[in-house]
């Protein structure tokens, strides 16, 4: 069994987010697949098979982080779409079955993947008692992000709040299902994106997600908003970093970014 590490949402090895990809010819059962995920150890790790021709999707997909399986995950996916390419087992656009429906992934000319996922809808909520103290910053706005991602949105002051905070990640967890995404304009549009997140989700066993595919589902919406267009391009600002191009249409977002396969290897196992 073919096993490969993909660095997704970057051009370069050892950036973006770093995802365990492994083509299978079914499921086995749930405790080996997270077993497999534990072992990768990465946010998470990816199992997809073939389905047959003549249905609504082209292969079943499904994310473990080492702790949990998820509902849905952008890098990953991105990540078993570039395999997919470059190994030649499967050409086109992919159609994926998941637990968040029917996701597409098309390959562009200029090497990148655009994931068409569905858009979060965003609910304003008060911040929760004791989120300031957990996540080290006063939110601006806070916004629950619905059902496929589970998370906290908070809008923070600016890009060097983001980037200076260190949350307590135990107390953090009290405050959303998944975790907290925290957000701002960015200070230099110049710079080449838009707006500046990090990603926390201590209750599924990753304290900061490296770039987080599935975030921008909910970043495209509220940023396209404010800035009053759908195409916008995000950074998120973890040590690896990553850019992810969005384009919000109503009730689907389009995620678009690179990936690199740094390691290939057989599972013993």
């Amino acid at each position: 069994m073919r096993i490969r590490i993909v660095d997704a949402f970057t051009d370069r090895p050892f950036a973006g987010n770093p995802a365990g990809v492994l083509l299978l010819d079914a499921f086995p059962d749930d405790d080996r697949l997270q077993r497999v995920a534990l072992e990768v150890n990465h946010s998470e790790t990816a199992f997809a098979h073939r389905l047959p021709p003549g249905g609504g999707a082209d292969w079943a997909l499904r994310w473990f982080t080492p702790a949990t399986e998820v509902a849905m995950c952008g890098h990953a996916t991105l990540a078993t779409a570039h395999v997919l390419h470059t190994t030649g087992a499967h050409e086109g656009p992919v159609r994926f079955a998941t637990r968040s429906g029917v996701l597409t992934a098309t390959p562009r000319e200029d090497g990148s993947v655009t994931l068409d996922f569905p858009t979060a809808p965003l609910t304003p909520v008060e911040a929760p008692a004791g989120v300031t103290e957990a996540l080290g910053a006063e939110p601006l706005t806070v916004l629950d992000t619905g059902p496929n991602i589970r998370d906290l949105l908070v809008e923070v002051a600016d890009e060097e709040t983001v980037r200076a905070l260190a949350p307590d990640f135990k107390a953090l967890a009290a405050h959303s299902e998944r975790g907290v995404i925290a957000t701002a304009p960015a200070q230099d549009p110049a710079r080449g994106y838009d707006y500046v997140s990090r990603c926390f989700f201590p209750n599924v066993g990753i304290d900061e997600d490296p770039v987080t595919g599935s975030a921008h589902t909910a970043l495209a919406p509220f940023w396209s908003e404010r800035l009053g267009r759908p195409d916008l391009t995000g950074l998120q600002a973890s040590s690896r970093s990553g850019l992810v191009r969005t384009e919000l249409r109503g009730g689907r977002t389009l995620l678009s970014g690179r990936a690199v396969t740094v390691i290939e290897g057989e599972l013993l196992a």
